[in-house]
């Protein structure tokens, strides 16, 4: 299977036709989409003038997207080579179990829960403020930004959905951008569930 850096190149190579050039490009998708492939898509596809289903796109607009799909693929690798290195001193330290871990993958590291909504800015400006956001203290807004609106998905119901397992890392969506935000970036007054919050009650 191709790697990302390989199909970056059949994206760049003039010698193939469009239409391979484009797959290359969606297949990059499928190796780092910080929205989620669709949203991903769609979010390159309106920056940089590309018909989403247009199999003959211009070659200079495909490379466009791929770069600004690097550029963020840069910030985020380097994020997790420097959590990584973290991880290594705190277990050497004797600390076995982080505060956070971040739980997300390539294919989404800051979802967005309508791929038709995602943030302003390019991909690579929205991943250094969400890396700015979980470097920091957490917060009681939107990483990406600043929106104070968040909403929970209806189907985290209760506490025994989101506490851990799949939701560990999920967390409300934000009425400004659309993202689901990580709840690593959240302090904890900002993640109570409203299910939550009600049985307390």
């Amino acid at each position: 299977m191709a790697g990302f850096r390989s199909l970056a190149y059949q994206v760049r190579d003039a010698r193939n036709d469009r239409a391979l050039r484009r797959h290359s490009l969606r297949r990059c998708l499928e190796r780092f989409a910080p929205y989620g492939h669709r949203a991903t898509w769609w979010h390159l596809c309106d920056r940089h003038g590309i018909a989403p289903e247009d199999r003959g796109a211009d070659p200079l607009r495909l490379v466009a997207a791929l770069e600004e799909l690097e550029d963020a693929r840069a910030v985020w690798l380097e994020y997790e080579r420097q959590f990584a290195a973290r991880r290594r001193r705190e277990k050497h330290d004797g600390v076995r179990q982080p505060e956070w871990a971040w739980g997300g993958s390539g294919d989404a590291v800051v979802r967005c829960a309508d791929p038709g909504v995602r943030p302003e800015g390019t991909l690579g400006e929205v991943l250094r403020r969400l890396v700015r956001a979980l470097e920091s203290e957490p917060g009681t807004a939107c990483p990406v930004c600043g929106e104070r609106e968040l909403r929970w998905p209806s189907a985290l119901s209760g506490p025994a959905a989101w506490g851990g397992g799949a939701w560990a890392w999920d967390g409300p969506v934000c009425g400004g951008c659309g993202i689901v935000v990580p709840r690593p970036a959240l302090a904890d007054t900002a993640v109570v569930h409203p299910a939550a919050a009600a049985d307390a009650a």
